[in-house]
């Protein structure tokens, strides 16, 4: 299951950006020490590990704000912060108290009858605001639901709007009505 591509392009680039003079470099030295964090131009205490290799990095007022990753370390890096596409989703104001969230999607055929195994780890509590969990494995559309006439629906109501505005447009040209013109209005006579 990838989970890249699964928030909007247009949020990553405008909505969810880490805070003006957040900066992250890979640390100098090949190991993971504390002392690649040391100076006032790094706020990490260690050094973020990926795997492969560590990277310093420094939030402005990190005395005063308690950052996403600090929140939730386990779930968001560092690095990553609130441009974390999970959290981009889950942010993303749904319109009506019933909804989904995408957290993946598969891009292979899946056969009937296949089982499918999913590793969960409920990291956000729901049952404060009496809400729940669940799994759905579903079909969506380009535009992201599941009824396949919805976007034919759009282009032929866009079709008929370029139709009805170019029939509009021509007898305004060929025919046009004056403005205020007094024979138009009917006055009620009693």
């Amino acid at each position: 299951m990838s989970e890249e591509g699964i928030a909007w392009q247009s949020d990553l680039d405008w909505l969810f950006n880490q805070p003006d003079g957040f900066k992250y470099e890979k640390c100098p030295d090949s190991t993971c020490s504390a002392d690649c964090c040391d100076g006032d131009s790094w706020s990490c205490d260690k050094p973020y590990d990926d795997g492969e290799d560590c990277y310093r990095y420094f939030y402005p007022n990190d005395e005063t704000t308690q950052y996403l990753h600090e929140t939730y370390p386990d779930i968001v890096n560092p690095l990553e912060g609130v441009t974390n596409e999970h959290f981009v989703v889950w942010m993303r104001v749904a319109l009506q108290p019933t909804f989904r969230k995408l957290y993946g999607w598969i891009n292979q055929p899946i056969k009937k009858g296949q089982q499918l195994q999913f590793d969960i780890v409920a990291n956000y509590v729901v049952t404060r605001f009496k809400g729940s969990k669940s799994i759905i494995i579903t079909t969506n559309t380009i535009f992201g639901g599941r009824n396949i006439y919805f976007g034919p629906m759009f282009y032929w109501v866009g079709f008929f709007c370029l139709g009805a505005g170019t029939f509009f447009a021509l007898k305004h040209t060929i025919r046009p009505r004056a403005l205020a013109d007094r024979s138009y209005l009917h006055f009620k006579t009693d």
